[in-house]
């Protein structure tokens, strides 16, 4: 037994023999290939092992993202839906400009807190309010979706306890139509869309029922001032025999119709879609109509037509009650209505000499002026809003305008000492462009349209653009005390008035020019025309009330959807 244990070893150890393999290459070859093929196994196994590793940990990293946002909806009120952004990093540029544009919000928002809280406007120089429109308190109503989106929950709470508390319609004063729409109603309906807090939703039926009675004509065009204890109703005692304005007769459908849906009760919505189909019973082939329309028969005026002051927003809301609806069939004559207005709006399209600026021209009869407001800069963003409804010839083409002038509205800024643009310009043979009014009042038109097409093209150009302006502001119209027009952007003389509009429009855009294209969707929300973003909701005919999903703040403010 012993030796056969002896002769056994003395076998294997020639195995561990290195001579014994130099002397047999075959067998030399077949180790080499055995060690390989173990290798290979181990090193297999390792591999395997360590991508489970990294699978399990991703693994636990989504159970605990699910958990989270599970807890999180858990903390939202009834009715409420979180909604998340995709985790993409941000560039620490925009971060960076975002926080600067809510730091001067707070500081306009400061400053209207402190020299002129529950007035309508401040007055920074002198350190007052004025109540511009009445008393309705136009600046705290128009800045809430502002305060919310940006996620200053504290400046937020003070102006609701204020709306819930002191702000009261019942004055006897005659108001505008037009500015009540835009700014009060379409202000306190965008809170509630955001917040879902029923008290702006309250206020809006209040005011928007004092209202009504404007749409008592025998056309169904309404008178564009009321007056809100009495109701009764006329029309500027400026305006062209009495005339409607078509910009303050076709700017209320938004704000309308989604107070029927938001309250089920279909009598705002009825109000405000007879003007529409009134105007569209002898709509122009070309789309365009005079800014004075009668309200007894109809008709139109002879009097300007125009992009710019007084026209302006009835086209912008052609295009956005079909975005409001959800682009459905229901909403499809807007939509219609809209493109023979684009038609019309190719036929007064222009280009400067030398520089080539696309301008839109105004128009009185069959004469031709190459006058542009400021206020016409909000028509880039309609054209690249609605450009993606046409086939893909007609959206390049209208894409393209709307770019061209976007770069044209720019340089009304960039032309200037201020760097900030004029009321209107117009153009001369040889002569490119020149300020007309040179004024500048905080308007927002064309950081909105730039807006638009950083949203929609992805170009950031149009930041750039942006944040220019905006150091433009900082520098000509900030003061200790919030913020000023120029009287002339080529000295820089100051003004005595922040408009409420810097707040709701101006600040807004810029704002969300820097922040995620999630951040108020364009699939999910419309823009009134004083940046107030109402819900999309599709259309239907029994006026149900639908369910509006509402948004919970993740973080700064800053809404998903």
């Amino acid at each position: 037994m012993a030796r056969s244990r002896s002769i056994s070893g003395s076998g294997i150890c020639k195995y561990l023999n290195p001579a014994y393999y130099l002397r047999r290459p075959r067998r030399l070859a077949l180790l080499f290939f055995l060690f390989a093929s173990v290798s290979m196994v181990v090193w297999d196994r390792i591999n395997l092992s360590r991508e489970h590793e990294v699978e399990v940990i991703k693994l636990t990293e989504e159970v605990l993202r699910l958990e989270q946002m599970l807890e999180e909806l858990k903390g939202v009120g009834d009715g409420k839906t979180l909604m998340t952004q995709k985790d993409v990093p941000e560039n620490p540029v925009d971060i960076e400009r975002r926080q600067k544009v809510k730091e001067a919000m707070i500081h306009a928002w400061s400053s209207y807190e402190k020299y002129a809280w529950g007035k309508d406007e401040l007055q920074p120089r002198t350190k007052d309010g004025t109540d511009s429109f009445g008393g309705l308190g136009a600046t705290m109503i128009d800045s809430l979706d502002t305060l919310y989106i940006m996620g200053l929950d504290e400046q937020f709470q003070k102006a609701r306890e204020w709306v819930a508390t002191s702000l009261d319609f019942d004055k006897d004063y005659d108001a505008s139509m037009f500015e009540t729409t835009i700014r009060v109603v379409g202000g306190l309906l965008s809170t509630y869309d955001l917040s879902g807090d029923k008290i702006f939703l309250e206020k809006a039926k209040d005011i928007a029922d004092r209202l009504l009675p404007a749409w008592n004509t025998p056309t169904g065009i309404p008178y564009n001032i009321i007056n809100l204890r009495s109701g009764s109703a006329h029309n500027p005692s400026w305006a062209a025999g009495g005339d409607s304005i078509l910009a303050d007769s076709g700017t209320e459908q938004l704000e309308f119709i989604a107070l029927s849906q938001r309250t089920g009760d279909p009598k705002y919505q009825q109000k405000v879609e007879k003007v529409i189909t009134e105007l569209n019973k002898n709509f122009p082939a070309d789309g365009l109509l005079p800014i004075y329309i009668n309200p007894d028969n109809g008709n139109p005026s002879y009097s300007t037509t125009t992009f710019g002051a007084m026209g302006d927003s009835f086209y912008e809301y052609l295009l956005k009650v079909w975005v409001q609806g959800n682009k459905t069939s229901e909403v499809k004559l807007y939509r219609e209505m809209w493109e023979k207005s684009m038609k019309g709006l190719l036929s007064l399209i222009k280009k400067s000499t030398p520089s080539s600026f696309t301008y839109i021209q105004e128009k009185n009869g069959n004469s031709f002026s190459d006058k542009m407001d400021e206020l016409a800069c909000f028509a880039p963003g309609m054209l690249a809003l609605g450009a993606s409804g046409y086939g893909p010839d007609e959206e390049k083409k209208f894409l393209s305008l709307a770019e061209e002038l976007a770069w044209t509205c720019y340089n009304f800024y960039q032309s200037t000492p201020t760097k900030l643009a004029g009321e209107n310009y117009y153009f001369s043979a040889g002569e490119d462009m020149s300020v007309g009014t040179s004024w500048n009042i905080l308007r927002p038109e064309t950081v909105e349209s730039l807006f638009y097409l950083w949203r929609l093209t992805g170009n950031k150009t149009y930041q750039e653009w942006g944040w220019n302006i905006f150091q433009a502001f900082e520098k000509n119209s900030r003061i200790e005390s919030g913020y000023v027009g120029l009287k002339d952007v080529n000295t820089g003389a100051k003004d005595n008035k922040m408009q409420s509009f810097f707040l709701a429009e101006t600040l807004k855009y810029l704002y969300l020019l820097f922040s995620p294209s999630s951040v108020i969707s364009l699939d999910e929300w419309v823009f009134n025309t004083e940046a107030h973003p109402l819900k999309i909701v599709a259309r239907n005919n029994d006026q149900r009330k639908p369910t509006i999903t509402l948004r919970q703040r993740k973080f700064g403010g800053v809404i998903k959807g």
